[in-house]
């Protein structure tokens, strides 16, 4: 039978979301945290290629190989790299750029399109089933937080939420989402631990639909991408899904770890083939210099990043724009400014 969780006063946990939570109430807006967040990506990024290249009186193809390299070593990934150092090369060619300066300005200008097709916006339409989103990922992606924040994020929107607690393998996953779904005071439907997956969401679904409840965010175990059978259970939760509803999931959302650079795109391509991904969300920005993998991602899976997540705050969870992300990420120091 399915439990309505109640949460459990004066743990630990509760008292670091609490501390947390508490401290957003007086954060920054966005773009300046999306601007503090990518503070270490920037410096080995965009900074770093503005040191290397504009004290440079000419742009050459020396200078192009600079970029190049320091593109590859920010995570940019090799498909990226080539599509930003071909422009660049073939621009070069036709005497069009004469500075570094100008180097700059088409990076930026090239970095944004390879971006912009991947800011597609969650739209929750109007149904009178819920809206189910699942979301998968690896342990220590920061997939159970994630929920808690996209949840906050569509109550603000006046969305009524549900939590279906699916990751029935790690206890703390479950008081993880009570707490989640205490702050934003929706509902949360769990199981024991050690219960199957799929009948933990289906139960919430059932309870979703009898309550008129406009979203389903459903959590799952965390597993590896090369763990097949776990994936097998994926595919299971969806058909049994597809009894309540034949169109849901109606988002399947994979959230990845921007420091974990490469793997990310493995991960992403895996979980893809398994059960079909609608959306992806990247986390952890703020706590690495490989938050250049963004561009990897876009260019290599070409899937909606519906959200990136910029820091530990409940508010740090925020749907993708391509350009502020772009804007924050060129944020040169105040040397370059006069250059």
């Amino acid at each position: 039978m399915l439990n309505f969780l109640k949460r459990k006063k004066d743990t630990p946990t509760s008292e670091k979301t609490d501390e947390k939570i508490e401290k957003t109430e007086k954060a920054p807006g966005f773009f300046a945290r999306l601007k503090a967040g990518l503070t270490k990506t920037r410096n080995h990024l965009t900074t770093g290629i503005a040191n290397l290249i504009l004290g440079k009186k000419v742009l050459d193809k020396d200078v192009i190989e600079l970029i190049e390299t320091q593109l590859l070593t920010a995570d940019v990934g090799v498909d990226a790299t080539k599509q930003l150092i071909d422009h660049l090369t073939q621009k070069l060619n036709r005497k069009e750029l004469d500075n570094p300066k100008a180097a700059l300005a088409t990076l930026r200008e090239d970095m944004l399109a390879i971006l912009q097709p991947c800011q597609v916006p969650l739209i929750i339409p109007k149904n009178d089933n819920p809206f189910v989103i699942l979301v998968v990922g690896i342990n220590g992606s920061g997939k159970t937080t994630t929920i808690g924040k996209i949840a906050h994020y569509l109550t603000e929107d006046k969305k009524t939420v549900m939590l279906a607690a699916g990751d029935t393998f790690r206890a703390a996953a479950i008081e993880q989402l009570q707490i989640w779904g205490e702050r934003n005071d929706i509902p949360v439907v769990a199981q024991q631990p050690g219960a199957d997956t799929a009948a933990v969401i289906y139960d919430a679904m059932e309870s979703a639909k009898a309550r008129k409840i406009e979203v389903l965010i459903a959590d799952t175990a965390g597993r590896l991408h090369t763990q097949t059978n776990l994936m097998q259970e994926l595919k299971k939760v969806t058909r049994v899904l597809a009894k309540l509803d034949s169109t849901a999931p109606h988002e399947t959302l994979l959230v990845l770890d921007a420091s974990i650079g490469q793997n990310a795109i493995n991960q992403a391509k895996q979980f893809h083939e398994a059960i079909g991904l609608t959306g992806l969300i990247v986390t952890k920005l703020d706590g690495t210099a490989k938050g250049g993998i963004i561009f990897a991602i876009a260019k290599q899976m070409k899937l909606p990043i519906r959200f990136i997540g910029v820091g530990e705050g409940i508010d740090d969870l925020r749907p993708f724009e391509a350009d502020a992300f772009i804007s924050a990420l060129f944020e040169m120091p105040e040397t370059h400014s006069e250059d």
